[in-house]
């Protein structure tokens, strides 16, 4: 374990011992499904405790240990010393893991199994707002937040392609580093908070992990250094420039965090490294998103911005209160709720953009930047299908004419027709490409292009599809062209159009 230049909070030695009795009692992400079941754990995600507390009665120590850690409960401190031995309760109690409550304990900190495909962690971060009311405290502007949607959005969204060097940025309790372990050969990880350090600190000695650590605002840290690949959860909340919690709030006003970053990454990326960040962006009225965000783009690099959601002022601000364990409806809540819109309202923001940027350093003159909506529903990890969007680029890039190539309709593309009546029987009225797989890409067509698309099937280039087509349907060749080209680029950079070569059978 590469040793921090800051006092952690939980030594590692101590993480040992523990990460001991972790494994002893099987407390990882199988384990507790097994302990629990399938049902209370569905129930425990949806913050409906009840089942999983009935369920870990009859799990031993084990169950001890879920009831600590994920239930918030207080337990013996003779069950709690049995269940952590070979921790002894002195140490728990003295590094804070937990705190005593008469003859009881509770947990001090927040520590979750956290699993992927291939194996199973633990995290370590503050109790969030629902498990402190016992302590009798407001949440501390450095606190560390667990494991959250905005988190796993962004572990789903980055891709997993073997990299020498990573750097998370940012890193809070470190689950973004644990997942680039995975396929980086090094990792670093940086924050500016000082608490988020040592408890990520803990995390990966707990799962005895060696990850450089380092402290500083943005990418001070890392100055005159650059890396295969970099991750990045910055604090993107978009609003007055103040800072209530350093994990949401970075003291600049308005998207100026997610515009420094997208702006400086790419300049500590090697050539051809790539980045991926969760952003947000302001909707101001006049002004187009598309053009707000592209200016941010630095020269020779290629942008894939994917807008998930946008979020009504309103909305956006109530959540955040409640993020921070804020009632809207107390004084306190009415009173930053209050601020928080004056300052919308005097900026003309009408919404609030969230999404995702992938950025590839390319160094080249005529780099892609492109903006998208992508808001319906989809299951597939985002991160293979940013990686993929990279790929169909650079082959756009080296085959500039993309008339002389031999395409192919996947698999995975179907087409669907809406037809209404009409005096000559069904008429299509709608016609739409829909990708399966990935994000579920979808294309309304037209007659011509759902002609075009059925002769690609490798056979033929793409030139000589487009001469049949134009003397089938009595069409100039060269408007015909003109209108198909945009069309079939914008279905390759989707994978709805792949080439022969790359086609599988």
């Amino acid at each position: 374990m590469t040793a921090p230049r800051f006092q952690p909070y939980i030594p590692p030695d101590f993480c040992a011992r523990l990460r001991e009795a972790f494994l002893r009692i099987g407390y990882d992400a199988d384990g507790v499904l097994a302990a629990i079941g399938g049902l209370a754990h569905a129930a425990l995600t949806r913050d409906e405790p009840e089942l999983a507390y009935r369920a870990s009665r009859d799990a031993g120590e084990l169950g001890t240990v879920i009831r600590l850690f994920l239930l918030g409960s207080a337990e013996s401190a003779t069950d709690a010393k049995a269940a952590l031995a070979p921790v002894s309760l002195d140490e728990a109690l003295g590094t804070g893991l937990l705190r005593g409550e008469g003859d009881a304990v509770r947990a001090g900190f927040d520590v979750r199994p956290h699993g992927d495909e291939d194996g199973s962690w633990w995290v370590i971060s503050d109790l969030e707002p629902e498990r402190r009311r016992w302590l009798d405290r407001e949440l501390s502007t450095d606190h560390v937040l667990g494991i959250g949607q905005a988190s796993m959005s962004l572990v789903r969204a980055t891709s997993r392609r073997p990299v020498g060097s990573l750097l998370d940025m940012g890193t809070g309790n470190g689950v973004q580093a644990l997942h680039g372990s995975r396929h980086a050969e090094r990792v670093t990880a940086t924050d500016v908070s000082e608490r988020a350090l040592a408890l990520a600190a803990a995390t990966f000695a707990l799962n005895d992990l060696d990850v450089e650590l380092a402290r500083g605002e943005w990418f001070t840290p890392v100055a005159r250094r650059r890396f295969d690949q970099i991750v990045c959860n910055p604090p993107f909340v978009v609003g007055p420039a103040r800072v209530d919690f350093t994990y949401r709030d970075s003291g600049l006003g308005g998207d100026d965090a997610s515009a420094l970053v997208v702006r400086q990454l790419p300049g500590f990326l090697e050539p051809g490294g790539t980045g991926h960040v969760l952003a947000s962006w302001l909707h101001r009225d006049g002004e187009d998103w598309i053009d707000r965000v592209s200016g941010w783009v630095p020269p020779g690099v290629d942008a894939w911005f994917v807008q998930r959601d946008i979020a009504d002022p309103g909305l956006y601000v109530g959540t955040w209160l409640r993020d921070a364990g804020i009632d809207p409806r107390s004084p306190l809540g009415r009173e930053q709720a209050a601020t928080w819109l004056d300052w919308f309202a005097e900026n003309k923001v009408d919404g609030v953009g969230f999404g995702f940027v992938t950025l590839r350093r390319c160094d080249i003159d005529n780099p892609t930047v492109l903006c998208e909506d992508l808001r319906q529903a989809y299951d597939d990890p985002l991160g293979g299908e940013a990686a993929a969007w990279l790929d169909r680029v650079t082959w756009l890039r080296e085959h500039p004419d993309v008339l002389a190539e031999r395409l192919v309709v996947p698999d995975s593309v179907v087409l669907e027709q809406i037809a209404a009546p009409g005096d000559e029987g069904w008429q299509p009225t709608i016609r739409r490409l829909h990708r399966t797989d990935g994000p579920g890409w979808q294309h309304e067509v037209d007659e011509l292009v759902t002609a075009l698309l059925a002769g690609c099937r490798g056979a033929l280039p793409l030139s000589d599809l487009l001469e049949l087509l134009a003397a089938a349907h009595g069409e100039p060749i060269d408007e015909l062209t003109d209108a198909a080209l945009p069309v079939v680029r914008e279905l390759v950079r989707h994978g709805m159009l792949v080439p022969a070569s790359e086609a599988t059978t």
